[in-house]
């Protein structure tokens, strides 16, 4: 799996790994703060992110890596990291749509949205609306009104 990181978070992330062979215990803060000539709270906020990201330990001002071999690709932005898993959870989303497509390609609204909210993906409200919102806009899928309720029917 790859995980995608900012620029920030990749310059701090190499620190890291400079520094990660000589403590054992973990990295103090001060030395990586220092290293990088940064404010604390800057510093933390990226090391949050990371932790976030699963790549390093950070409890008790100390730093620690993990998952040393994961593939990691650099991006400019935290929005450019944002649009890719976005992309990625289009995809995941179209997969999950041609499973409960009928044979004419439509599926309730009602379902689809069940399936993405406590499906596999899990999506909140807020991101899910966004997805279908972006789905129709490149034309994968389309609003289908019925008598019998709104659909949704998948392009092919």
């Amino acid at each position: 799996m790859v995980i995608y990181i900012t620029k920030k978070e990749n310059t701090v992330l190499s620190r890291i790994q400079t520094f990660n062979p000589e403590y054992d215990e973990g990295i103090p803060l001060k030395v990586l703060q220092t290293d990088l000539n940064v404010h604390e709270h800057n510093l933390h906020d990226v090391l949050k992110s990371l932790a976030k990201k699963d790549l390093i330990t950070y409890e008790q001002k100390k730093i620690k890596l993990i998952n040393e071999g994961t593939e990691i690709q650099t991006l400019e932005t935290k929005e450019d990291v944002m649009n890719i898993k976005l992309d990625i959870k289009e995809a995941n989303v179209v997969k999950i749509i041609r499973e409960v497509v009928d044979e004419d390609n439509l599926v309730s609204k009602y379902i689809l949205e069940g399936y993405l909210l406590y499906g596999p993906e899990k999506i909140t409200n807020f991101r899910m609306y966004h997805i279908i919102l972006s789905l129709e806009i490149k034309g994968i899928i389309k609003k289908v009104k019925k008598r019998d309720g709104r659909y949704y029917k998948l392009i092919n």
